[in-house]
């Protein structure tokens, strides 16, 4: 018969497990700090839930659904609830937005997102629209503004033109009459 040779246990330093977890817990802030760090100062970007994969870059395209609020909780937008135009396997739900396009802060937080993450992004006045909002907007001159978003997909600008062209050829054989008086380009198309 074989003989096992007991070791016996070591008994835990008074305040390892202590340490251990105060360790676990400042590489946990640490690896967040690394996102929040590389922001511009007064951009702050919260994790609701987190997303998966990579991040989009500029450039690209995200189809992102989002309610923008002024510091005080004025909403003063909103994706529609119902869909914008997805087809599945083809067009993600969501708004699409061109990375780089739009307001600063907005673009340096959408490449920190990844896809399916809920976040919260609160934007300085000078990183937003600062003295000038857009005239049709409820926007007052200086605000900072909150951003609840969900990143629902994103793919190069070139994927997404491949695939919006393809819808509006298919719309065009079903309809080939409406086709012919229709816009160049389809709401929130990315130019």
């Amino acid at each position: 018969m074989t003989e096992i040779t007991r070791v016996p246990l070591q008994p835990i330093a008074k305040g390892a497990l202590t340490k251990l977890w105060l360790g676990v817990a400042a590489a946990a802030l640490a690896a967040g700090g690394v996102v929040y760090a590389s922001l511009p100062p007064g951009i702050d970007l919260e994790t609701v839930t987190a997303g998966t994969g990579a991040s989009p870059k500029d450039g690209d395209v995200v189809f992102i659904k989002y309610v923008g609020k002024l510091a005080d909780g004025t909403e003063f937008q909103r994706t529609p609830d119902e869909p914008i135009v997805p087809i599945p396997g083809m067009i993600p739900d969501g708004v699409p937005m061109l990375v780089g396009g739009g307001v600063p802060g907005f673009n340096e937080a959408l490449v920190k997102m990844q896809k399916g993450g809920k976040y919260t992004l609160h934007i300085p006045a000078e990183k937003a629209y600062g003295a000038n909002p857009p005239p049709e907007s409820s926007i007052p001159p200086n605000s900072d503004l909150v951003f609840e978003i969900t990143l629902v997909d994103f793919m190069t600008r070139d994927e997404a033109e491949k695939k919006f062209k393809a819808v509006d050829e298919a719309m065009a054989k079903m309809n080939p009459e409406g086709a012919k008086g229709a816009p160049d380009k389809a709401p929130g198309k990315p130019e």
